[in-house]
């Protein structure tokens, strides 16, 4: 094997006895090795493309948030968005807009002020207890979001619904499905709506305290469901569907839950379960004590 010489003598090359492979670095790694964290995805901006692919001026979006829950109100915001006179700094602030799921409660909190800032129009609607169990969880939830669109949207808007399409009002609208996470104005009602309920449900904890509503919300929770077993329920529960969480925690003279396609007198069979003429009874005595959550317009 021919010895390694150094280009400009042609002597031979001293070596060390250490192999010839890089030794692997030792020490603290500096500042500029570390891994750079990513960058906080900018959905933003891919949420805006979308309600500019309808190519209007104005999109309006609405969604709910309280929907599945034990107990508080049911709240729909929707959110106008005029595209032409969007600024860069309107944009650029909500680059982190997203479905407000996605958010802690902190960045709902941060991202409120900004979406009502870049919104040419902002409304807030709320149905209480009272209202959900006398209509129908259902019947309610479309009313509200109808309700909210009609009062942002002029006639020539484009409207965008989370999920499902709203009862005729004259303009039209879209069903987006997982549109809280796909159009920028959806998004933008999804942290309203969200942000105005979780607030009222903290005050409503000063009120009612034994239910942890400062915590779930009105939501299932383990610790919700152990409240109801140890306190019974309060006025701001709903009662107008055989929901899974009450049936599993037997609360008897509450429910009656019937099987079969007769139904006795004075039961009423709805989308979400069975009621009964006791359980509204209860119900509306309750709710008539609890006070229901005010629209907001901004």
């Amino acid at each position: 094997m021919a010895r390694a010489t150094t280009a400009a003598t042609g002597a031979p090359f001293e070596t060390t006895g250490s192999s010839e492979a890089p030794s692997s670095p030792t020490g603290p790694r500096s500042e500029s090795a570390r891994p750079k964290p990513r960058p906080a995805k900018r959905s933003g901006r891919k949420l805006f493309a979308f309600d500019r692919s309808f190519e209007r001026r104005f999109v309006a979006g609405a969604d709910e948030a309280g929907r599945g829950s034990l107990a508080g109100p049911l709240v729909a915001a929707a959110v106008l968005f005029d595209l032409d006179r969007l600024t860069l700094a309107a944009r650029r602030s909500l680059t982190r807009l997203n479905d407000s799921k996605q958010h802690t409660e902190a960045g709902r909190e941060e991202l409120y002020p900004l979406v009502i800032r870049a919104a040419a129009k902002a409304v807030i609607v709320s149905r209480c207890v009272r209202g959900i169990d006398a209509r129908g969880l259902h019947r309610t939830n479309l009313a509200a979001l109808r309700q909210a669109l009609m009062r942002v949207a002029p006639p020539d808007a484009m409207c965008l619904v989370d999920g499902f399409r709203v009862p005729e009002f004259g303009i039209e609208q879209r069903a987006v499905v997982g549109g809280d996470s796909r159009s920028a104005a959806i998004a933008g009602a999804s942290v309203l709506a969200k942000v105005a309920r979780d607030r009222f449900m903290r005050r409503a904890a000063e009120r009612h305290p034994g239910w942890d509503f400062e915590t779930n919300v009105g939501y299932s929770t383990p610790e919700h469901r152990a409240a109801i077993r140890e306190n019974g329920i309060s006025p701001l529960h709903r009662m107008s569907f055989a929901s899974i969480a009450y049936t599993q925690l037997d609360l008897e003279g509450v429910f009656d839950v019937v099987e079969g396609d007769e139904l006795p007198a004075g039961v009423e069979d709805h989308a979400y379960g069975i009621e009964t003429d006791a359980a509204r009874q209860a119900l509306m005595a309750a709710a008539a004590e609890s006070e229901p959550l005010s629209r907001h317009q901004a």
